[in-house]
């Protein structure tokens, strides 16, 4: 029943060798690894402008226009460095991989823990500003806004565990019917301004300016609005998800993403200074100045918000796409659980896919779905990645000076130095507003990554055969005792003994005594079959019977010589039905963890099905 259930859902199991026909052409990539970067602009005007409105009034829409244009000079230096980094690095992992190879393991894995929040707050931020503009449309809806958004991270992540091309075909569509939306108003809304001479009418009223544009309020506007570069190191990191040839298509849909962004940022944050649009209101910035160019109740105002909704939803989509690629990355250098690097039934990183699926929706129940707070968290990782993954090219093309390595290495250095600027204005701009959470966050990512690679690698000497295997294989019998637990002569029991009569010959069978007529009736029964295996009776006054065998097997374990083993052989009890579970003591699952850790015991369980 459940593989049906898995089928109807997610579609057939895929070969390995299907894995070829499931990755992205350019027109799919696009949509698929660019929709953060592209959704990022529905609410980074907004996000600037709720900086500057409250303290500048009227005056703060000239000021919009010069954040933008100083967002989108360091856009095109980003995009630049992420070319550099595709050249040289085609198998993917971004940040993580250029910084582990170029700076060091500490510095690849500060990269890898910033990229993983980020990527879990793509998730959560796209979705509540998803939910937002629903709720802008429907404000019935308010109450419901948490709720919305991690149903809609359900609905996307069930659409990825189906695998890389059909998420790319149920998800890219509603990309570019985004970006034809926004476009169309654009155009509509400049056309109606300067060419029609239509004076907007302000939906809500501006508040009158409280104090002149300082360095600090600009910088602080400037670190809000960096908003719209999340998402831009995707294309880099998921390189493998292309078809071939993989990098050429990678470069060519990271140039359409910039270009693309430039024209529908630059574009809205000048409609916001036309329409003097006002933020922090039931409405979106978006939602207004649709509202004023197209009419509120007409059928592109709609549109608008029904394409934007979509958008910031399947922003989340590029997470679900490069997350699991790189926490697949990390599982393969063992940083993280192996588990993760394993591809499900449809060739997608499954494991990653639900875990991001869980961490993000217990964030958004956590902030009740609200965009502003996430912000807050939001572009720190970001650019501490950015910073990271440029200083690493940097140091790449200094140290090896290939080809034209002074030109590389200033476009590298140059980005090295704007984002590490910029970090630290949004993390000291954002840092009382929830920016400390992400700054103790990535040092426990990263101290847990070592600990799980340091696990690994003890596990690996603790199994690594250093002479030749031949030697090792012992031919001799060597079981010194085999033990049988009973606690009542029944069926289970007999089927454990007839199995331990097969193992070896000096078997004893042990009873821990709580009841001395339970004792005596077993000693009578197991008198009647007959066999030369050796009962012991142990009291227990205190009723501690795993106790009592634990130590039992401890002060065996003490006689044996080298390559001596004790074998238990232990009877389970195989229910159909969980509830069942409940039902009984589950004294052998108890009873194999204390005793496995016991280096010379082996363990045999004998399963017994109760039939229903």
């Amino acid at each position: 029943m459940f593989k049906k259930i898995q089928s109807l859902l997610i579609g057939r199991a895929l070969k390995t060798t299907e894995l070829a026909g499931e990755k992205f052409n350019v027109l799919w990539g696009l949509p698929i690894l660019s929709s953060d970067a592209i959704s990022s602009v529905a609410y980074a005007s907004e996000e600037i402008l709720l900086v500057l409105v409250p303290v500048l009034g009227m005056y703060a829409y000239g000021s919009m226009i010069e954040i933008a244009i100083s967002i989108s000079a360091l856009l095109f230096v980003l995009v630049f460095s992420y070319k550099q980094i595709i050249d040289s690095y085609p198998h993917g992992g971004g940040s993580y991989i250029v910084a582990s190879d170029n700076i060091g393991k500490i510095p690849g894995l500060v990269a890898a823990a910033s990229l993983m929040i980020d990527y879990i707050l793509t998730v959560a931020v796209s979705t509540c500003a998803g939910a937002a503009a629903i709720t802008s449309a429907f404000p019935v809806l308010l109450p419901h806004k948490a709720l919305i958004a991690i149903f809609v991270i359900g609905i996307i992540t069930l659409g990825n565990l189906r695998g890389i091309k059909d998420s790319a075909k149920l998800f890219g569509v509603p990309t570019y019917l985004f970006i034809l939306s926004i476009i169309i108003m654009i155009v509509t809304g400049i056309f109606k301004v300067l060419v029609l001479k239509v004076t907007p009418v302000e939906l809500y009223p501006l508040k009158e300016s409280t104090q002149d544009l300082t360095t600090l309020l600009f910088l602080k506007a400037f670190s809000s609005g960096c908003t719209a570069l999340t998402g831009i190191e995707a294309v880099s990191d998921g390189i493998p998800n292309f078809k071939n040839p993989a990098q050429k298509n990678a470069k060519t849909v990271l140039i359409l993403l910039a270009g693309i962004v430039f024209v529908i940022f630059g574009g809205l944050s000048y409609l916001s200074t036309m329409y003097k649009a006002v933020p922090g209101n039931d409405l979106t910035v978006i939602a207004q100045i649709a509202i004023q160019v197209f009419g509120q109740n007409s059928l592109m105002f709609f549109a608008i918000q029904a394409t934007t909704a979509i958008i910031l939803t399947l922003a989340a989509n590029t997470a679900f796409s490069d997350l699991p690629l790189l926490l697949s990355i990390l599982a393969r250098d063992g940083y993280v659980p192996r588990q993760l690097s394993i591809r499900g039934t449809r060739l997608s990183f499954s494991n990653g896919i639900v875990l991001l699926f869980l961490s993000s929706s217990l964030l958004v129940y956590i902030v009740n779905g609200s965009t502003h707070m996430l912000l807050s968290l939001y572009a720190v990782g970001v650019f501490i990645s950015f910073t990271l993954s440029q200083f690493g090219m940097f140091k790449k093309w200094t140290k090896s000076k290939e080809g034209k390595w002074k030109h590389k290495a200033f476009i590298n250095g140059l980005g090295a130095t704007i984002t590490a600027i910029t970090c630290v204005i949004i993390g000291v701009n954002k840092f009382e507003h929830g920016a400390w959470i992400v700054v103790i966050c990535i040092p426990i990512l990263v101290v847990a990554m070592l600990r799980i690679k340091r696990h690994y690698n003890k596990v690996k000497e603790n199994l690594k055969i250093d002479s030749g295997v031949e030697g090792l294989i012992i031919r001799e019998a060597i079981t010194k005792y085999v033990i049988v637990p009973v606690q009542t002569i029944n069926k289970s029991f007999i089927k454990s003994l007839n199995y331990a009569l097969t193992v070896g010959e000096n078997i004893e069978v042990y009873h821990v005594s709580t009841d001395e007529e339970q004792t005596k009736k077993l000693i009578e029964r197991y008198a009647t079959l007959g066999i030369a295996a050796h009962l012991v009776i142990e009291n227990a006054p205190y009723r501690n019977i795993n106790e009592k065998l634990v130590a039992y097997v401890a002060e065996k374990h003490k006689q044996l010589q080298t390559h001596e083993v004790i074998t238990i052989v232990m009877p389970q009890f195989i229910i159909y039905k969980w509830w069942h579970q409940v039902l009984h003591n589950q004294t052998s699952i108890f009873l194999r963890r204390a005793i496995l850790k016991m280096r010379n015991v082996i363990i045999i369980t004998v399963p017994y099905i109760i039939n229903e």
